[in-house]
């Protein structure tokens, strides 16, 4: 009996331990699930995606390093063409190193300390046609270079220039002017630039080409070394002035002209080739009428200013050439530099007109007896038809204004405010 008690008694123990071992399994088990987590598919594509890019990065400085190494490659050779290549590979190696220059400006001064402008600037002395290569390399190794441009001016490239500009054409034109106006540029920074030896050829391209953008391109150069005072002898001395004041009626290349001109004009020398010139002042005074082009009629403006500042013949000739009126509607309509300049002007015409209206011209009235009747008449008479005069030429100038201000049209409002108004608001 005590032997089955004891084995019944360690069943229900095994059983017991056999459960509680099957609850902790369980237990296990569920905490197990709950601390488990689906793999994350987005951290995976991230990774695989970092991974690309970082793979492909290091492909791309892997390109670059190669293409760096192979445009290293194509200059060396370019260089060496340029020194000891026949005709053929110099050319080649021109077309080159004008590819190469257009990357950027770090690459275009590492180029010029190569020494490679020497051998170009050699080139473009030759009569061939395909010298132009060699100018447009220079023109690509000059953009934004100072550096690179002293070395072509040291150089001798000035010297080189062409001789016979007959046997250029228009994109040899367009080359040549624009590859000056880089290297005149230089004068901004007061280095001697010989502008005997550049006038001259810029000219003959002005003279020659049809191109209006290689005409701006050659008038940028003559701004630049008109810039420097002591150039203005030799500007002159070429003829530059009547080409510039042709060229200032061509609407595109207007501006540029008038600003050459202004540089010249403070030289005695640019005045008095302005003062000679037949096509002043009447070519100012029509551009100092056009209302589309402030910058042209502030140019003009200050030009007309110059010649007459001192100087009664020229205010006779522009008064003679109808300067009043187009000055009223300057001083009206004006941009405020323009109409500050052209009141300037018109004060000096109005200054004129009271000294040849002075005490010992027109009338002497003073000779006669003040406290006679028929002398107070003629006076009062001679007041009253001054004053209308002056009514008058008030109203037509003001009319003139209105009209090309508006439009011809009824004015008869416009007069009648005139003709109630007192001649002292005259401007001039």
């Amino acid at each position: 009996m005590s032997d089955q008690s004891s084995t019944t008694s360690w069943f229900f123990t095994y059983t017991k331990i056999r459960f509680f071992t099957k609850i902790r399994r369980f237990l296990l088990l569920r905490t197990a699930k709950k601390q488990y987590k689906a793999p994350d598919h987005s951290e995976k594509l991230r990774d695989l995606s970092s991974a690309s890019k970082k793979e492909g990065k290091i492909e791309k400085e892997g390109m670059e390093k190669e293409n760096d190494q192979d445009g290293w490659v194509v200059l060396q050779r370019s260089v060496k063409g340029l020194h000891f290549g026949r005709w053929e590979e110099k050319e080649l190696a021109a077309k080159e190193i004008k590819r190469i220059a257009k990357e950027d400006l770090k690459t275009r001064k590492s180029m010029g300390e190569l020494g490679i402008i020497q051998p170009l600037v050699a080139m473009i002395e030759s009569e061939v046609v395909e010298r132009q290569r060699f100018v447009q390399a220079l023109i690509e190794l000059a953009n934004g270079s100072f550096t690179n441009k002293l070395l072509m001016v040291e150089s001798g490239i000035l010297s080189k220039l062409p001789k016979k500009i007959d046997l250029l054409d228009e994109s040899a034109f367009q080359d040549f002017a624009h590859l000056l106006s880089s290297l005149s540029s230089l004068s901004s920074i007061q280095f001697p630039v010989s502008s005997a030896r550049i006038i001259p050829f810029v000219v003959s391209i002005l003279d020659s080409c049809s191109s209006i953008e290689t005409k701006i391109s050659c008038l940028g150069t003559l701004y630049n070394l008109s810039s420097v005072l002591d150039n203005a002898g030799n500007l002159v001395a070429s003829g530059v002035v009547n080409t510039l004041l042709r060229l200032s009626s061509v609407g595109e290349a207007s501006e540029k002209s008038l600003a050459t001109l202004g540089n010249l004009v403070v030289t005695s020398t640019g005045r008095k080739a302005l003062e000679s010139s037949p096509m002043v002042p009447e070519n100012l005074i029509e551009i100092l009428a056009w209302e589309e082009k402030p910058k042209c009629q502030e140019l003009s403006a200050y030009v007309l200013m110059i010649l007459a500042h001192q100087s009664s013949v020229q205010r006779q000739k522009m008064a003679r050439a109808g300067i009043v009126p187009v000055l009223l509607e300057v001083a009206l309509l004006g941009s405020p530099l323009a109409q500050k300049r052209a009141l300037k002007l018109l004060q000096w015409f109005k200054d004129e007109r009271q000294k040849r209206m002075g005490p010992h011209s027109g009338p002497q009235v003073g000779r006669l007896s003040i406290g006679s009747p028929v002398n107070k008449r003629g006076v009062d008479e001679g007041k009253k038809f001054m004053k209308n005069i002056v009514k008058e030429s008030l109203y037509k100038n003001m009319e003139t204004i209105t009209r090309r201000a508006n439009g011809a049209g009824n004015s008869s409002g416009l007069k009648a405010l005139v003709l109630s108004s007192s001649s002292k608001s005259l401007p001039y």
